[in-house]
């Protein structure tokens, strides 16, 4: 792993984010999503949940399974972090549900939706809300795809259906509204 630690600064949010790790360009720009994957994500939730990056940035407490940039594959594209570098940084994750008691975790990719529960295929968990415990919290989990360019998922069948049913679910939740009361009309 490869440093600075990438936060998402200090917000207080029932909602919680958790991703994967930072990529290369998040540890320059000093926040997580700040690239490729991240304008795909927050036009993912401009489209179906009507906040902008700096709304949701606001509104949302932004963590990720692992905090530092994991490095580069042989073959090119970020590596996924190692399940001792993942034990490692778990440490955070729980810190960070004790003093939250996030009532929405929003998981996304695959690494990020196993810290909750299993998941193999994508079909089978995008799209619904979970009642879900995590280190002695319960709260909903609504698991997304990963927003980088190297997954087709979200573009072809079933990810076109099941993506925006899993942000009306997010968008429709009741501490999705408490954190975006702020912009949200009603």
């Amino acid at each position: 792993m490869q440093k600075p630690v990438v936060s998402g600064g200090a917000v207080v949010s029932r909602v919680l984010l958790v991703g994967q790790a930072p990529g290369d360009k998040e540890p320059v720009l000093g926040r997580p999503f700040a690239w490729t994957a991240g304008r795909k994500l927050f036009r993912w939730f401009r489209e179906h949940a009507g906040v902008d990056e700096a709304t949701f940035r606001s509104g949302v407490y932004m963590a990720a399974v692992c905090r530092c940039f994991p490095g580069k594959k042989e073959s090119g594209g970020d590596r996924v972090p190692e399940a001792d570098e993942i034990l490692n940084c778990s440490g955070w994750l729980k810190a960070e549900m004790d003093l939250l008691h996030p009532a929405l975790v929003i998981a996304v990719g695959k690494l990020a939706i196993r810290q909750f529960m299993p998941c193999e295929k994508l079909d089978a968990v995008i799209g619904s809300a979970f009642p879900t415990e995590y280190a002695g919290h319960r709260f909903d989990l609504v698991p997304l795809p990963h927003p980088s360019g190297a997954s087709p998922w979200p573009h072809q069948e079933p990810g076109r259906v099941l993506l925006p049913r899993a942000l009306r679910l997010i968008a429709e939740h009741p501490a999705w509204r408490e954190s975006m009361k702020h912009v949200l009309p009603g």
